[in-house]
């Protein structure tokens, strides 16, 4: 009879131990979703001395100058008739809001090109 009650206290303190357990695993506050600060954005874009924006249809931003701005400034400037043409383009990048007083209340950082749409064009039309 007293291994019966030993097993049965055992049994009772290993249950009971579980379900605090239980408890912590169950009152994990649930991680919040962040959307995704990288967008993908089609405007129009020209570079022109130490200053560069992008222009969509609902949108104006400046654009932060640097390594990825230039190198898109000078994959745009073939398919510029004039200096300041703007081109479209499509691009990622993170929005961020401008400290300086001057220009835009938002910049972008360009992380990726992903297309020169005017290539498009320029093909369309030697076909022609």
């Amino acid at each position: 009879m007293k291994k019966f009650l030993l097993i049965i206290a055992l049994a009772v303190t290993a249950f009971s131990c579980q379900d605090e357990g239980r408890e912590d695993l169950m009152n994990q506050p649930e991680t919040e979703k962040v959307p995704d600060s990288i967008q993908t954005l089609t405007g129009e874009f020209i570079y022109a001395g130490e200053a560069a924006i992008l222009r969509g249809s609902d949108f104006v931003y400046g654009v932060t100058i640097d390594s990825m701005s230039k190198v898109l400034a000078e994959q745009v400037q073939p398919f510029q008739k004039e200096e300041f043409d703007m081109v479209a383009v499509k691009v990622k990048g993170k929005i961020i809001t401008n400290s300086r007083q001057d220009g835009w209340d938002e910049n972008i950082e360009i992380r990726e090109i992903l297309e020169i749409l005017e290539t498009k064009k320029a093909a369309e039309q030697q076909e022609e």
